[in-house]
């Protein structure tokens, strides 16, 4: 997958569900939407990881700045 940001990964994500809730693309499309869906969800999860390790560490050293 290239790289895109957070927010643009989770808007395909949002139509990509949208488009696979409707129940009217034909099966080879949907297992491709399927798919894609799968990648865009393990690129929100590693992002999202990386935050959360981002913003630890902040707090981690805010923490000992205050000691």
């Amino acid at each position: 997958m290239k790289e895109m940001s957070f927010e643009k990964a989770m808007d395909r994500l949002n139509e990509v569900v949208n488009l696979l809730e409707k129940n009217d693309v034909p099966l080879e499309e949907a297992v491709k939407l399927f798919e894609e869906g799968l990648e865009l969800v393990k690129f929100c999860d590693s992002k999202l990881k990386g935050f959360e390790l981002k913003v630890s560490e902040l707090m981690k050293e805010q923490t000992e700045n205050d000691n």
